[in-house]
């Protein structure tokens, strides 16, 4: 199985899911559905009595629901009992409850929304965006956390060229890359803030975020251009990257300063340069996409990004109400 694993929200708890691209399907893990559904303390115990009391059900799982990889509550992934939303149905059948109707509708959006996204990405980012909103966080921090995501996918997508497997290998190139920039492990800097099942770049600040993403970046570069074969290759460009970001991000702030991670003290303003130096050209300027130039909304990308459109694109020339002949709109 392909799997693509993620956390989604019902009512805001958190269930595990893997994406199968063959099958093109969702799967979900058994426990934390009947943790939701069932508000037990215990739900692996609630399953057990599941299966003694409904013997066909205890069938039914053994014969059809897979055991698929899935990250546990301490951040290492092992197989879990999952159900894809037909088998997931099925055991909503043997729990009493009154989220059950609530939540069958809940597993046909999740399914409706990631055919959509496949069509449309762009599709992706809006509901991250939506989502981020919805949880408070300000215009500012959203903006550098949608843009990490795309770094973030375009980091894989060479990992995935350069015959990187996906799962294991993609954490400790993460790691490598993580522990040259702030000085700690993945795991290390999630400890440091407290945090177990948390998204550690959903917990980040903007600036931490920032140097992630430059980070990321420079890795990125440095391995298109080198083309390494296969995971040791890239590790060497993964710590290549990881210091590589943070000097560019030093230099960039103001040369003789010391970046964060590194040990030393940052100014307000230096703050403010490390925030923005994903924008900063050679001139030291921030610098916009093109496309970005044109547009009248605030939510403008770096040069450095590849934007290939926008649904949410309105020229300048429409808020100075002039059209393409430069006379003015009635």
């Amino acid at each position: 199985m392909d799997e693509n694993n993620s956390i989604q929200l019902f009512e805001d708890r958190k269930i595990r899911t893997a994406w199968d691209e063959e099958k093109e399907e969702w799967y979900f893990s058994v426990v934390d559905v009947i943790a939701v559904l069932s508000d037990s303390a215990n739900p692996t115990d609630y399953l057990k009595k599941m299966r003694k009391r409904d013997e066909q059900l205890a069938s039914y799982l053994g014969t059809n629901c897979p055991q698929v990889e899935m990250t546990g509550s301490t951040g290492k992934k092992r197989k879990v009992l999952a159900a894809n939303t037909e088998q997931i149905l099925r055991i909503i059948q043997s729990i009493p409850s009154p989220k059950a109707e609530p939540f069958r509708l809940w597993l046909a959006a999740v399914g409706r929304e990631r055919i959509e996204e496949t069509i449309d990405p762009e599709q992706a980012i809006d509901r991250a965006l939506e989502t981020y909103q919805k949880k408070g966080y300000d215009a500012d921090w959203i903006h550098q956390r949608i843009l990490s995501i795309r770094v973030r996918n375009e980091l894989t997508a060479e990992w995935q060229a350069r015959g990187v497997e996906q799962g294991r290998e993609y954490a400790i190139l993460t790691d490598e890359i993580t522990k040259a920039w702030s000085g700690m492990t993945t795991r290390q800097y999630k400890n440091l803030k407290g945090l177990k099942k948390e998204n550690l770049r959903d917990n980040m600040s903007t600036l931490e975020i920032v140097l992630n993403m430059l980070a990321e970046t420079t890795t990125t570069e440095l391995s298109k251009a080198h083309r390494p074969e296969g995971f040791e290759e890239s590790r060497i460009v993964a710590r290549r990257g990881g210091k590589a970001g943070v000097r560019e991000a030093a230099a960039q702030a103001c040369p003789g300063e010391e970046a964060p991670g590194a040990g030393g003290t940052v100014s307000r303003g230096v703050k403010w340069r490390l925030e923005w130096a994903f924008f900063l050209g050679e001139n030291g300027r921030r610098q916009y996409n093109r496309l970005c130039k044109g547009c009248i909304h605030p939510c403008k990308q770096s040069f450095r990004a590849v934007v290939l459109g926008c649904p949410h694109f309105q020229s300048q020339r429409v808020k100075k109400g002039v059209d393409k002949g430069g006379k003015r709109a009635k």
